[in-house]
């Protein structure tokens, strides 16, 4: 997790065209800006009458062989034929490339793909969820990812909690009790890694919520951003799909996984690791504010970070989180696992 913040005061409109036209487009001066924190992501209309969808990288979250690594994951996924969009070779002072440099930006152009948010209480619509998730990660098994992030342990909570530490981000009045809290839950994540000495790890969408799901009703889902795309179990693209109380969260991970395990067997020890990675989750969100937290987009955005109560929240919710993963391990081996 690198440590800059930087911003995006100097992206105005005027840059971002002169950007796109350097890189062969020819846009009209239309700019609809689309929601994104993380990056600035923007609607371009062509003057062919075309649209597409312009993504500039925040500088010093990823290297470039990071970004093209995601890229070349997603062109795979599309000569797979499986539903995601992957961003378009473009042709910047005379070279063909998906990760365009100008005037001192990165940016990617994709198609532009419409859709509406999935209706996931219909089981149909999960099993067919299932059944892409299973396509994609057969494509994400054929080799690990070189330079992306891996969620194979606790490693990145650890990361996270000690950056937190090290910028005395937290309120002082709450930190003993969040870094104790943090620290346990960090031993627990890693418990339940290390209880997965078998675990398969895959290239994966690694953001895997319905925000970043679009449904066609002729086409069904594809998803939009593989930004966050990482190493790690399967489970981390399913448990993300799921929401509501127990019961419910239990019948819509039922027709996933019915789905899912039409196309490509899952490994139903992996659904202990839910909680680790919701727990693991919840860390490294924190810090992700945190280090965000000089780009003005965010204090207007996150209104409630950072004051104590956040942090007291944080506490009983990293608390309940331990006794959820003490749960888990002290379950009976039989399968499956998470209910």
């Amino acid at each position: 997790m690198p440590t800059t913040t930087a911003g995006f005061g100097h992206l105005t409109p005027e840059r971002m065209l002169d950007a796109l036209e350097h890189a062969g487009l020819r846009p009209d001066g239309r700019l609809l800006q689309l929601n994104s924190y993380e990056n600035r992501v923007l609607q371009a209309y062509l003057e062919d009458g075309s649209a597409v969808v312009a993504k500039f990288y925040r500088g010093g979250r990823w290297s470039d062989a990071q970004i093209l690594e995601e890229h070349q994951f997603a062109r795979e996924l599309v000569e797979a034929e499986v539903p995601v969009v992957a961003p378009m070779v473009l042709e910047v002072d005379g070279q063909p490339t998906t990760l365009a440099h100008v005037l001192g930006d990165r940016f990617a152009v994709s198609p532009r793909q419409g859709g509406r948010a999935p209706e996931l209480e219909d089981p149909e619509v999960l099993r067919w969820i299932g059944r892409f998730l299973a396509r994609l990660h057969e494509v994400g098994q054929r080799q690990p990812f070189a330079h992306r992030v891996s969620w194979n342990s606790a490693q990145p909570a650890r990361e996270a909690r000690d950056w937190l530490r090290d910028h005395d981000t937290l309120a002082p009045d709450v930190a003993p009790q969040w870094h104790d809290a943090a620290q346990r839950c960090i031993d627990a994540i890693q418990a339940a890694f290390d209880q997965q000495p078998h675990l398969r790890s895959l290239r994966l969408h690694g953001d895997c919520h319905p925000g970043n799901l679009l449904w066609t009703p002729d086409r069904g889902p594809h998803f939009v951003d593989l930004d966050d795309a990482m190493q790690g179990p399967a489970v981390q693209d399913l448990w993300m799909m799921l929401s509501g109380e127990p019961d419910a969260a239990r019948q819509q991970l039922d027709a996933l996984l019915d789905g899912y395990e039409s196309v490509r067997e899952f490994d139903w020890r992996e659904l202990r690791l839910i909680e680790a990675l919701r727990t693991q989750r919840m860390i490294h969100h924190s810090a992700w504010l945190a280090r965000r937290w000089e780009d003005p987009a965010f204090p207007m955005a996150f209104p409630w970070f950072g004051t104590p109560n956040y942090w007291s929240d944080q506490v009983v919710k990293l608390r309940d989180q331990l006794d959820a993963m003490q749960a888990e391990a002290n379950k009976a081996s039989g399968l499956p696992a998470w209910d």
